[in-house]
């Protein structure tokens, strides 16, 4: 632009009324939000304009989902665990910042979590996102976002609520810890929705086999501590009940427990009491030592691959 900014452009190439729609709706809730991890919105065309424009602020280094498993993921510069897990911070405290707002994102996935050239977060997309008033249980809609995202219950009830947004950022946790994609049909059938894949790994104790190697699960014992307290918050996040996960502002906490200094020391060990194939049941125990955490991990992975 004229002043020195360099923007990005957003073009919606089809101009009918879901379009529109999509368009005035990401207007009207980014002109009244502001947040270090959200996405500017400069301006914007009118909705009688010929073609419908969005201008943002340019954010230079691509999608998450570009570092992990796009044109960047082959590069030496891969997503190291320090970098991840401030991508995990910063992304709940925009979404835990969106719910107090009252809007639901809807679409939360890696690829619009867009990063800058110190890798922080700029969430992005709110196409699809929804107003939720405080005085409501839900908002009867139907199912919208991108496949492998989706919260199930959602998907069957039709009822959309503040943890489906949590449901859908699970599924970016788990692909932080794996660098795998959300859907991925050459996987083995039972694997290719990444969250079912996450959830039975974490079940049978087999994170070793899950966590992307560059991360050095193995060789570092204080990654390995980390990355198993993620793992433990993503399966409580893609709980099929939704009652059953947690708040953005307890996801918010935990993740800073785990990325402070202390690392784990103080989080309470969440042991799966009873599978079943359409739930988890979890209860939370006396405060563990971060040490048997790991030891469980490591061990019953240890298992895993011998048998």
């Amino acid at each position: 632009l004229k002043d020195g900014r360099v923007v990005a452009v957003k073009r919606h190439y089809e101009s009918n009324s879901r379009r529109i729609e999509q368009f005035m709706n990401e207007v009207q809730i980014l002109a009244r939000l502001r947040h270090k991890s959200l996405v500017t919105l400069f301006g914007c065309t009118s909705r009688h304009s010929r073609e419908l424009l969005l201008v943002y602020e340019f954010i230079p280094n691509g999608t998450v989902a570009d570092h992990l498993q796009g044109r960047s993921s082959n590069s030496t510069n891969l997503l190291p665990w320090p970098v991840r897990l401030n991508i995990a911070v910063e992304t709940a405290e925009a979404l835990a910042y969106l719910h107090a707002k009252g809007v639901i994102h809807r679409d939360v996935k890696t690829n619009n979590i867009l990063l800058d050239d110190n890798f922080r977060v700029k969430v992005a997309d709110f196409g699809l996102s929804r107003d939720f008033p405080n005085h409501v249980t839900h908002v009867s809609t139907a199912p919208q976002g991108t496949p492998g995202y989706v919260d199930p219950e959602y998907y069957q009830c039709y009822q959309l609520t503040d943890k489906s947004d949590v449901y859908s950022f699970g599924v970016v946790l788990v692909e932080l810890i794996s660098s795998l994609q959300a859907v991925d049909i050459n996987r083995n059938r039972s694997d290719v929705n990444l969250a079912n894949m996450a959830i039975n790994k974490i079940q049978n104790q087999e994170l070793l086999e899950f966590v992307d190697p560059y991360l050095g699960f193995e060789r570092d014992y204080a990654i390995r501590r980390m990355t198993t307290g993620v793992a433990e918050l993503a399966f409580r996040c893609l709980q099929q009940e939704r009652e059953i996960r947690p708040s953005m502002n307890e996801v918010v906490e935990i993740l800073r427990g785990i990325n402070s200094s202390d690392g784990l020391g103080a989080r309470e060990e969440t042991k799966v009491l009873e599978v079943r194939t359409d739930e988890a049941i979890l209860l939370k125990v006396s405060p563990v030592s971060p040490d048997s955490v790991v030891d469980k991990w490591v061990s019953g992975s240890s298992v895993s691959n011998s048998s």
